[in-house]
């Protein structure tokens, strides 16, 4: 009876396995001292690695089109436009993957090595840069071969399987604007998506999950995943057949509070590890497929840059990070002839039928989330923010105009943009997310 039972299974898995999948994680964790990246209060590099960091990837494949996709997560604070677009070329050169079936999503976590641009941080450095940027140069090439390296392993991997989707919550993001304006709006985004991947036993093999939270718990000189890192730790713990990949949400304006303890780190990364287990235990939503995947990279338009005038004085300001923002804008200046005024901003969606991932760059607040899933359904939309360019804050137009660090004031701080974005910067990702939305329908 039992084998009988074990036939009918089999029959039944294939057939409802309309998918193919592989996942791999490969520790990307530094082998040097080097400078990390996400606080400008640091004075020094790296000491200690509380926890290994990792790039993940996730392969999936629709078996009716044979068309494969990869969601890549980073234990970063940032993947910049410049380093992913050339892996995706790659990645397209191995293995056929097209651009807009390859996701990159940085976790943020404000403990992990500088990734690339290391210009906002140059005045750390003090008369020796060479002696910081050699080790930020290494570990760039590092990192590029380390997430290549899972995505070759992820493809090889692939082997048939069932997804299911569901959403929990956790209740630790705070609305940090709210801390010091309590007369302000407080939007928070406290629900965490789980995509699950089951194998033929049904045994969980992938759990791709989301949190729109600050991965800013600790603020000293170790490496570590942040809340989560430690969220991911405990559900591979759990879950030994499963590899764990986080992605960040529009968690901009948000902070997990309380922190800075040790203790905080291990409570949300269990917080958010329970809420995933949530899902994992209820009745499984089958995911159908196939999937339909877009990909457009709108502009965005920042305000009019300050003068040279203006830029001269403020080299004497008393701030010395506006002080040496004026300075890297001349520099700019100098060497181009003019200061950028637009940026590129990739939007992507994914529809795998029984919901939909949209995918936007930078550091996105809570407000596009709540629009998005106000516009499309709370149940079946997955938003992700720190997506594919991670270059700055992305205000809505509530936010610009209340102003404050999220709303401009870090493009003025740190940055080689020339101030905050064009008060059309909401109306325009809107569009966008609408005619991606429409490819994907």
């Amino acid at each position: 009876m039992a084998r009988l039972a074990l036939v009918f299974f089999a029959a039944a898995f294939a057939a409802r396995a309309d998918w193919q999948a592989g996942a791999v994680a490969v520790s990307i964790t530094p082998t040097e001292p080097i400078w990390l990246a996400g606080y400008a209060s640091r004075t020094k590099p790296h000491e200690v690695v509380r926890q290994n960091i990792y790039a993940k990837a996730l392969a999936l494949r629709d078996t009716s089109s044979g068309a494969t996709a990869v969601v890549i997560t980073l234990d970063l604070v940032s993947i910049r436009r410049a380093q992913a677009e050339p892996i995706a070329a790659e990645i397209q050169k191995r293995h056929g993957i097209p651009r807009d079936r390859i996701l990159f999503n940085a976790s943020h976590t404000h403990s992990a090595p500088i990734l690339g641009d290391a210009g906002s941080y140059l005045y750390h450095f003090g008369d020796q840069p060479e002696k910081y940027l050699a080790p930020i140069a290494r570990y760039g090439e590092f990192a590029r071969a380390r997430i290549l390296e899972a995505v070759d392993q992820s493809v090889k991997r692939l082997e048939p399987v069932t997804l299911s989707f569901g959403q929990s919550l956790a209740g630790f993001a705070v609305n940090r604007r709210r801390v010091t304006n309590r007369n302000w709006p407080g939007p928070v985004d406290h629900d965490v998506p789980v995509l699950a991947v089951r194998n033929a036993a049904g045994a969980v093999r992938a759990i791709l999950f989301g949190y729109a939270c600050h991965n800013t718990v600790m603020g000293d000189e170790t490496v570590h995943g942040d809340y989560a890192g430690y969220a991911q730790a405990a559900l591979e713990q759990r879950h030994p057949s499963a590899v764990a990949l986080f992605v960040q949400g529009a968690g901009a304006d948000q902070n997990p509070l309380p922190r800075r303890k040790v203790e905080h780190l291990e409570r949300y990364g269990a917080t958010l590890a329970d809420a995933v287990d949530e899902v994992l235990a209820a009745k499984p939503r089958a995911v159908p497929g196939p999937l339909k995947t877009a990909i457009e990279f709108p502009v965005l338009n920042f305000q009019p840059p300050p003068t040279r005038a203006q830029l001269e004085k403020q080299t004497a300001s008393t701030n010395e990070s506006e002080r040496r923002h004026a300075q890297r804008l001349l520099a700019t200046l100098a060497k181009e002839g003019k200061i950028a005024g637009t940026v590129l901003y990739p939007v992507q969606a994914w529809n795998f039928g029984a919901f939909r991932l949209l995918a936007l760059a930078g550091e996105l607040v809570a407000d596009y989330s709540v629009r998005f899933k106000n516009t499309y359904g709370h149940d079946a939309l997955w938003v992700a923010g720190y997506s594919n360019d991670v270059f700055g804050y992305i205000p809505s137009l509530r936010v610009l105009r209340e102003g404050g660090y999220e709303g401009g004031g870090a493009y003025q701080l740190f940055s080689g943009f020339p101030g905050p974005l064009a008060a059309d910067v909401e109306d325009r990702i809107v569009s966008a997310v609408n005619r991606v939305m429409e490819k994907v329908k």
